[in-house]
């Protein structure tokens, strides 16, 4: 059996760096280059970032970290049960954001830290994004 870790919490911005860091050491155990952690590191931040800014606007939600072990490398996942994505396509393009205090930014940043990034959302049902990093 494959490590694997579930971390849960509120949409609280302090646990953003909470998620950041549990994913920094659960990479650390794999034979990722201190880079490649940083790269892991920041793109945990960015999409728990996301659910605790656009999951729950007005309300009190939970956020899932899930980390695997797997051959190749790891696959986190960060899932909400909060609003969801109305347009995946749109809000994935660098510089879109329902924000405009924020740049926009987010997906572009794990999508080019990540080897794989899979957004699935339904509006009124929550937002799924599962990141791969192989070693």
């Amino acid at each position: 059996m494959n490590n694997h870790m579930l971390i849960r919490f509120p949409n609280v911005s302090s646990n953003v760096s909470v998620a950041r860091i549990a994913a920094a050491t659960f990479a650390s155990f794999k034979e990722f280059s201190i880079s490649d952690i940083e790269e892991i590191k920041v793109a945990v931040s960015e999409a728990v970032s996301n659910a605790v800014l656009h999951a729950y606007p007005d309300c009190y939600g939970m956020i899932e970290v899930i980390m695997e072990d797997h051959d190749e490398g790891i696959q986190i996942t960060v899932k909400d049960s909060g609003k969801g994505i109305e347009d995946i396509d749109k809000a994935r393009q660098p510089g879109f954001t329902t924000m405009p205090e924020h740049m926009g930014l987010g997906f572009t940043f794990m999508e080019s830290f990540m080897d794989e990034l899979h957004v699935e959302s339904q509006p009124g049902s929550g937002t799924t994004v599962r990141m791969v990093k192989k070693v």
